[in-house]
């Protein structure tokens, strides 16, 4: 269950670097070959996309540690009774 928990936390971390990386890429990139308007638009767009990313991230976290924690409860309850 540990074990499970850690490798989602470190994929959604990894994931989370890798969106961010591309996201400073693309902004700057947007920032250097085009009009203010567009780039600003496209670093707004990009930075809404993070938060996005990262909120649902978060909740899946949020989520399986839940699921472990209660499937940990069960199975003790279960050994007790």
């Amino acid at each position: 269950m540990v074990v499970v928990v850690v490798v989602v936390v470190v994929l959604v971390g990894v994931v989370v670097v890798v969106v961010v990386v591309v996201a400073v890429v693309v902004a700057v990139v947007v920032l250097e070959y085009s009009k203010k308007v567009v780039a600003v638009t496209i670093v707004v767009v990009v930075v809404i996309i993070i938060v996005v990313v990262v909120v649902v991230v978060v909740v899946v976290v949020v989520v399986v540690v839940v699921v472990v924690i209660v499937v940990v409860v069960v199975l003790v309850a279960a050994a007790v009774v």
